[in-house]
């Protein structure tokens, strides 16, 4: 067989196969997510969350934003804070983005880090105690820095859209084309990577990062992918390599862990800068963030025994 049909044809195979393994995923959350929108669950998360957001000198209304972003997305919680007229300072936004980027559209994505047998506790753990995590240590940065004190102006604000079933199906339809897409290009350029040597010569450029955070090169290109692009990307991808046993259920579990507290680190990070908040706090720090504790992790999953990994970490492959 020409050499060129044997790879569209393995790149076509592979990019249906994770395009229906998300589509399994994501199809039946963003539904749960509508419903949940439906009944006012946000309302009910928001006065959980009241606690939280007096330590971190937060707006009360920091609630219903963070709230609304855990169910939905990013785009979702900005339209809240839009919505509500209230005084943020430099400080204040920052922090509300380093939450809002930290965790949002759980339902979905970490039914993504479930398919790929990773256990909801730790990953939601994870994703909600990193960005608390985060925010504490940047408040306490922030406190005493007077430039973090001034108020901010907002000079972006997202459109509130019809939420009508008929915009929200359209909506949808058209998110999930553009997922269908942006996966077989993702599949193809792999491809390329491999055969072409680009994958090993970004392996040996990145080694002293794979060295320290101790994410294993089998997973990197499926990591980077997640945390330029997306976790649905990177994941769905993470989650083929876990089907063929090609990557151990350690790494599979570090690298939705770090996928889980940095991913989008291009679109969601410029979304949020639109606010006014400050790179070095929803981008910088996060980053050196996710690898301090990802380097963390990895040096202390090997200590705890199998029966103990896969009882509370992670699901055998079947």
């Amino acid at each position: 067989m020409n050499p060129l049909f044997k790879h569209l044809r393995e790149v076509t195979e592979d990019g249906v196969r994770v395009t229906l393994t998300l589509f399994k995923i994501l199809i039946p959350a963003i539904v749960v997510v509508r419903l949940l929108e439906l009944i006012g669950a946000a309302d009910f998360l928001a006065d959980t969350l009241s606690a939280p957001m007096e330590w971190l000198g937060l707006p009360a209304i920091a609630g219903i934003v963070w709230a609304t972003t855990l169910l939905t997305n990013i785009y979702a919680g900005l339209i809240v804070l839009f919505t509500y007229s209230q005084a943020w300072t430099l400080e204040q936004i920052t922090l509300m983005g380093i939450l809002m980027l930290g965790a949002h559209n759980l339902i979905v994505e970490i039914a993504i880090t479930y398919r790929g047998g990773c256990r909801l506790l730790p990953m939601i753990l994870i994703r909600i105690g990193g960005a608390l995590g985060l925010a504490i240590c940047m408040h306490w940065v922030y406190q005493d820095m007077p430039s973090m004190q001034q108020l901010v102006s907002f000079d972006f604000a997202p459109e509130i859209g019809d939420n009508s079933w008929t915009a929200w199906l359209s909506a949808q339809l058209e998110m999930l084309f553009w997922t269908v897409v942006v996966i077989f290009g993702l599949v193809a350029v792999l491809r390329i990577a491999k055969v072409t040597g680009l994958e090993r010569a970004i392996e040996y450029l990145l080694r002293p990062i794979l060295k320290l955070i101790g994410i294993k090169r089998e997973a990197l290109p499926m990591s980077l992918i997640g945390m330029t692009l997306g976790l649905a990307y990177g994941g769905g991808l993470l989650i083929r390599e876990a089907e063929r046993g090609t990557i151990s259920g350690r790494d599979i579990f570090a690298s939705f862990a770090l996928l889980g507290l940095c991913h989008s680190l291009i679109e969601d990070t410029l979304l949020i800068a639109l606010t006014g908040a400050e790179l070095h706090g929803i981008l910088w720090a996060r980053l050196a963030f996710a690898l301090i504790i990802i380097a963390l992790l990895t040096r202390l999953l090997p200590l705890i025994s199998d029966q103990t990994f896969y009882r509370f970490f992670m699901r055998k492959q079947e």
